[in-house]
């Protein structure tokens, strides 16, 4: 099947999909058929903090209509925080639309997690995953999290994390494990990778971004279909 992404929100995290999905799709022996057009992650930030949501669907909609000229068959938003207006998208997409965030659910109680920690945009953080969590009790760090979605946000649209930046993400996780009682904290924040790749930092990290490309892959190596996907057979 060939997938579409919907990248540039931010650049980091547009490489990180690119690479671990090309990566999984030659592990299982395929071929990967992608096409990656470019959001500005600008645009999204605005329209997020407005809450503009059929605004953002029709910048989605037109890059989507983009991705079907393409041969795309399905199309993907590198962007916890960007699925802000996931339902709105998909009543314009001209492509089926495959959410980072309803595989999640299923995924955190297959490992019988019974409480996460939440790290990303302060909209992922303050709705706890959109309230998409049924199974997993969800928790974000205490304090400011428009702060810390601030923080985030800098570190998604420059591309690269500094030391003080790695040190406040680190530390939020660790808060969430041991003051709240998180079993793991979730990088529910796609660009999360540049404060927490490489770290040892004490306690268990999940990135979603790997649930999201597992799907991806699967429907990229014709081992999952559109239509298996909608009735939840998602591994």
């Amino acid at each position: 099947m060939h997938v579409g992404l919907i990248g540039g929100i931010g650049p980091a995290a547009t490489i990180v999909y690119y690479q671990r999905l090309s990566d999984r799709v030659r592990e299982a022996g395929g071929r990967l058929d992608l096409t990656i057009v470019n959001a500005h992650v600008y645009d999204l930030i605005a329209n997020v903090n407005a809450d503009r949501r059929e605004a953002q669907a029709g910048i989605y909609a037109e890059l989507i209509e983009r991705l079907k000229a393409a041969g795309a068959d399905c199309a993907a938003i590198t962007s916890l925080g960007g699925h802000f207006c996931f339902t709105e998208t998909e009543r314009v997409a001209a492509l089926p639309l495959v959410s980072a965030v309803r595989p999640l659910d299923a995924h955190f109680a297959g490992r019988e997690l019974r409480k996460v920690g939440l790290l990303g945009t302060e909209v992922v953080m303050r709705t706890r995953l959109y309230g998409q969590l049924e199974n997993t009790e969800a928790v974000a760090p205490e304090g400011d999290l428009v702060a810390l979605g601030k923080v985030y946000q800098d570190m998604a649209t420059s591309g690269r994390c500094t030391a003080e930046q790695r040190a406040i993400f680190l530390e939020a996780g660790r808060g969430m494990v041991e003051d709240q009682g998180a079993e793991a904290v979730i990088l529910a924040g796609t660009d999360l990778n540049l404060a927490f790749d490489g770290q040892e930092p004490g306690y268990e990290v999940l990135d979603a971004l790997d649930v999201h490309v597992a799907v991806l892959a699967d429907l990229a190596s014709d081992r999952l279909s559109l239509a298996d996907l909608a009735l939840g057979h998602a591994a």
